[in-house]
């Protein structure tokens, strides 16, 4: 799981929606909703930006950080 994808579940979760609530709120489908909440990572970016929009977000470019360290 991603950080988008753990923002997505929590917010979610605090507006107290099931995830085929919030897929409807946000035009967005069911399959999509549970694929960017599993951290699926070849969503499409402007399906991210319609979920995140429901929080007021947007995700916008940035330097990649890695988990491991570079030789």
């Amino acid at each position: 799981m991603n950080e988008i994808s753990r923002y997505v579940k929590t917010e979610r979760k605090k507006l107290g929606l099931t995830q085929e609530e919030f897929a409807l709120r946000s035009g967005l489908g069911l399959r999509f909703v549970r694929d960017l909440e599993q951290g699926k990572e070849t969503v499409r970016m402007d399906k991210v930006n319609q979920a995140l929009k429901m929080f007021g977000m947007e995700a916008v470019p940035g330097r990649v950080s890695h988990d491991f360290e570079r030789e």
